[in-house]
């Protein structure tokens, strides 16, 4: 009988367990499974060579975060029109803000715009439309919030690629993991880089052994002016210009797979927005609409094609060239800097 005892309190308590497991919520399942998957990033760490105090620092206490997931899967679908989108990226008090960072950074953007080879109205242009000139910059810590993404798994292979990148930079002693502050999606510092870009591009310019493009407007400018360097930049050109095109032009010709030189759309016809012939000097160029089935169109160069690098969308590249042809410059182009 002390035999069938033992067995029924046993059967008791296994019966007692699944039941438990069963009625658990799912934020207690997600939470048990996360901490098991954190185990394993803490690991795998370790086989890339972080060192087990950035770890610590970096994962202790960790949970998947709700709203990043709702912010994930609740993305809007782009519904404003071309001019809705430009009256609100590229604003007159953004413009006029612009002109006062420009004014107020002439020395060092100056300095760092001749390094590089980019003028300076395009580092104040990103820096205003990314972050609002480093006023707005996410209130997610970049870890916890790349650790919900890449466990949530919806983009999980990508996400957790760019969690090791943080891991790393905070590892390389950038920035510590509380410090490491971005968007919901990971982006990061004034000039929202991604941990991979980051690693990328990212430039200690002031020297002090650290690339804080959190609260260092000297790496943050070279940071970027960096970025549009590698990814093709011309300092000796601008991004590109409105246009207006003939009657019955053929609209085949759109789109960046089509490159011509100003003098072969000059012969087709394609005139400045005010109706004035193209610029003489011989650029190679293609025509495109920002909006699908909207004017306006507008003939880019080289430098377009390096902001999208930045960002794929079209509208974004406009906005950065149009909030930096109102910001203007002045004597900040430099010689031979900002020719159309």
């Amino acid at each position: 009988m002390r035999n069938a005892g033992k067995g029924w309190v046993a059967l008791c308590l296994t019966l007692a367990v699944a039941w438990v497991v069963a009625t658990a919520s799912p934020a207690q399942a997600a939470g048990e499974g996360f901490t098991a998957w954190l185990q394993g990033v803490r690991e795998e760490g370790l086989r890339r060579g972080l060192k087990p105090s950035t770890l610590d620092s970096a994962l202790r206490g960790l949970q998947p975060i709700a709203r990043i997931i709702e912010l994930d899967r609740r993305q809007p679908e782009f519904t404003l029109t071309f001019d809705q989108y430009m009256s609100r990226v590229v604003s007159a008090g953004r413009v006029k803000k612009g002109r006062a960072k420009l004014e107020e950074n002439r020395e060092l953007l100056g300095r760092i715009g001749r390094s590089y080879g980019v003028q300076p109205r395009f580092i104040v242009a990103l820096w205003g439309i990314e972050t609002d000139f480093g006023r707005l910059t996410g209130g997610f810590k970049v870890v916890a919030a790349l650790a919900t993404l890449a466990f949530d798994g919806r983009r999980g292979a990508y996400f957790r690629k760019q969690l090791f990148n943080a891991l790393t930079i905070i590892d390389r002693g950038h920035i510590t993991a509380d410090r490491m502050m971005g968007s919901w999606a990971g982006a990061m510092g004034q000039n929202q880089f991604m941990p991979s870009s980051f690693l990328s591009y990212a430039v200690d310019h002031d020297g002090d052994g650290r690339r804080d493009i959190w609260t260092t407007r000297a790496d943050v400018f070279a940071s970027t002016a960096n970025y549009l360097k590698r990814s093709g930049w011309r300092g000796d050109q601008n991004w590109g210009r409105r246009v207006k095109l003939p009657p019955a032009f053929d609209t085949a010709l759109l789109g960046l797979g089509i490159r011509k030189r100003l003098s072969e759309w000059q012969g087709l016809g394609v005139r400045r927005a005010g109706g004035g012939d193209l610029p003489g000097r011989d650029l190679r160029a293609s025509l495109i609409r920002p909006k699908h089935g909207e004017t306006p169109v507008y003939l880019v160069y080289d430098n377009y094609r390096a902001i999208l690098k930045w960002n794929r969308a079209h509208l974004f590249a406009t906005a950065v060239g149009t909030l930096a042809d109102r910001i203007g410059g002045g004597r900040l182009a430099g010689k031979g800097m900002g020719a159309r």
